[in-house]
């Protein structure tokens, strides 16, 4: 399993808009399959700045998703007004939390 999990910042009158447009993004993403879990939440309205966690079941279906014409039609719309910190890692020996 892959965790992909960062900040994306964009200009904070336009945090709304592109809240939006990736919770369209994230529901192609969960149509799509691969892809456990996909969420986006504003973490700091005024700094525009918004936490992004996604699960992919491997990187076959990471690249599907990064490939796909929605994921590049939402790249080239934001393009220029967003930037981002996201980091992949490799997860294994998942478990619930209270698990050692």
């Amino acid at each position: 399993m892959l965790i992909v999990t960062g900040y994306v910042y964009v200009e904070p009158p336009d945090v709304a808009e592109f809240a939006a447009d990736i919770q369209v993004l994230a529901h192609s993403a969960k149509q799509r399959g691969g892809g456990t879990f996909y969420a986006v939440a504003v973490d700091d309205r005024a700094a525009g700045r918004l936490l992004v966690v996604e699960r992919w079941r491997d990187q076959a279906s990471l690249t599907a998703h990064l490939d796909a014409p929605e994921t590049l039609t939402f790249v080239e719309r934001w393009r220029g007004r967003m930037r981002g910190d996201l980091r992949k890692y490799d997860a294994a020996n998942e478990r619930t939390l209270f698990d050692e």
